[in-house]
C-alpha cells in the first residue's frame, strides 16, 4: 500500500496547543488493497521508519494515530510499534462483528490505543471504556451547551475525546472549555491571534543580519562580532555545536571555533531554523513544527534530483514558506528584509521555478490534497519515495531544539 498510495498527515493538539501526535491516512488511488499481506506490509513500513535499530521511538513523546480496518488488527507487524505510542482508529460499526470486537479488546489489553469513529455515545454508554481509549466527537459551534451535556459523562471516564473538525482558534478555545482532550483540524496552518506587535523582534533582526552576512561570505571575525551582541544566540550556537546530533567529537567553547567547524551553508540553515523559533507574533507550537517538517520534507524530496547544495536551498524555501504567518507580516515584507536567490523567491511567491514543485508537494502532504499524486509524478517521485521522506522528516523534526 505504501508503494501505491500516498501518506498524508494531520497533527493532534492538546489544550495547551502542543502537538501530541499525528494522524496518518492513506490517499486512495482507486480501490486500496486490503488483503492481510498488504496491510501487514503497510504497518511494517511505518514501523520500519519510526523505530530505529535500537528500538527507539523516533517520534519521542508523540503518539501515532493510524487509520485501521479489521484485517489490520491481527497483523504481526503491530508488535513492532510501541503500544503506548500507537492508536488504531476504527469505525464503531465494525465492532458489530464478534471477531473484530475480540481483536480490539485483545489490543487494548496489550496497551495499544483504540479510537472509535462515528460512535453513538448514548448506545455504547458504560461499555465504552472497555473498548476504546479515545472517541472521536464531531464538534459544532452551533450548540455548545448541548455538547457540554453530552460530553459530561465522558469527562469522568478514562476515555479521551478527540474533537473534529476544529478549524479555527475560537472553536479550539470552545473545545478546550468543554474538557475535550485533543483537536484535529487545520490549526497547523493558522496563526494564533495575538495582541503582540507584528514584525520582527530584536533577536530576529540580528538573525536576519547574520543571514545576510553569510550570503555575502562575510569574514568569520565579522560574524563573531555580531553574534557576541546577543548572549542568548551565542549560547544556542554553542549548545547546537556541542549536541550529540552534530557530533563535533570534542567540546567547543568559543564562537570562533563553532563558526569554523560549522561552515557557511550549515550556519545559514541553522539560522533559518532559529529565525522561525525566535518568533513571538502569531506564534503557536504547531505552526513552528509544521514549518520544520515542511522544510525538511521538501529538502528530502529534492535531494536525489538536485543534489545536497540545492536541496539545502529547498529547505530554506520550506522554512520561509510559513515565516509570514509566524511573524504576522506579509510574505513580500519578509522578502524585503532578506536577500534570497531568485529560485527561492519564485518558490515562495508562486511555487514555481526549480524549487517550487518540491515545496508544493510537501504542502500537499499536509492538506490531503488531490495534487499529491500529480506533483509527485511530475517530479518522477514514487509513492514510496514520498512516504519515506515524509516519515523521515517527521522524525527529524523531533530533534530540532526550540
Amino acid at each position: 500500500m505504501h508503494q501505491t498510495n500516498f501518506l498524508v498527515r494531520e497533527p493532534l493538539l492538546d489544550p495547551k496547543q502542543r502537538v501530541v501526535g499525528y494522524e496518518l491516512c492513506w490517499q486512495r488511488q482507486g480501490e486500496a488493497p486490503s488483503t492481510p499481506a498488504a496491510l501487514e506490509a503497510l504497518v511494517a513500513f511505518v514501523a520500519g521508519q519510526m523505530v530505529d535499530g535500537d528500538d527507539n521511538w523516533l517520534l519521542r513523546d508523540k503518539t501515532l494515530f493510524l487509520e485501521a480496518v479489521p484485517a489490520m488488527l491481527s497483523t504481526d507487524a503491530l508488535h513492532q510499534l510501541p503500544p503506548e505510542r500507537t492508536v488504531l482508529s476504527i469505525k464503531t460499526s465494525e465492532l458489530a462483528r464478534p471477531d473484530t470486537l475480540t481483536a480490539v479488546q485483545a489490543l487494548r489489553a496489550g496497551g495499544v490505543g483504540i479510537l472509535l469513529r462515528d460512535a453513538d455515545l448514548a448506545r455504547i454508554g458504560a461499555r465504552l471504556p472497555t473498548i476504546a481509549s479515545y472517541v472521536e466527537v464531531r464538534f459544532s459551534g452551533a450548540d455548545v451547551g448541548s455538547q457540554a451535556r453530552a460530553y459530561a459523562a465522558l469527562k469522568q471516564s478514562t476515555v479521551a475525546m478527540v474533537a473534529r473538525p476544529v478549524s479555527n482558534w475560537a472553536d479550539f478555545d470552545a473545545c478546550a472549555a468543554l474538557g475535550l482532550n485533543a483537536f484535529v483540524g487545520k490549526l497547523h496552518l493558522t496563526p494564533r491571534p495575538s495582541s503582540d506587535s507584528k514584525g520582527m523582534n530584536p533577536a530576529q533582526t540580528i538573525i536576519m543580519q547574520l543571514m545576510q552576512m553569510v550570503r555575502q561570505n562575510a569574514d568569520l571575525p565579522q560574524l563573531e562580532a555580531v553574534l557576541k551582541r546577543d548572549a542568548t544566540l551565542s549560547y544556542k550556537l554553542l549548545r547546537f555545536i556541542n549536541s550529540a546530533g552534530f557530533g563535533a567529537g570534542r567540546e567547543i567553547q568559543s564562537l570562533k571555533q563553532a563558526l569554523t567547524l560549522l561552515g557557511y551553508t550549515p550556519l545559514y540553515r541553522w539560522l533559518t531554523l532559529l529565525l522561525a523559533t525566535a518568533s513571538t507574533s502569531g506564534y503557536s507550537p504547531v505552526l513552528l513544527e509544521t514549518a520544520v517538517v515542511r522544510g525538511r520534507l521538501a529538502e528530502l524530496l529534492a535531494l536525489a534530483a538536485l543534489g545536497k547544495s540545492e536541496a539545502e536551498n529547498v529547505f530554506v524555501a520550506g522554512m520561509f514558506s510559513l515565516l509570514d504567518r509566524l511573524l504576522g507580516i506579509a510574505m513580500e515584507e519578509v522578502l524585503a528584509n532578506i536577500q534570497l536567490s531568485d529560485d527561492v523567491v519564485a518558490a515562495l511567491l508562486t511555487r514555481s521555478g526549480k524549487y517550487g514543485p518540491y515545496l508544493a508537494l510537501a504542502e500537499a502532504c499536509e492538506l490531503n490534497s488531490d495534487l499529491v499524486a500529480s506533483l509527485a509524478a511530475s517530479l518522477k517521485l514514487s509513492p514510496e519515495d514520498v512516504n519515506k521522506a515524509h516519515l523521515s522528516a517527521l522524525a527529524w523534526a523531533q530533534n530540532v531544539a526550540a
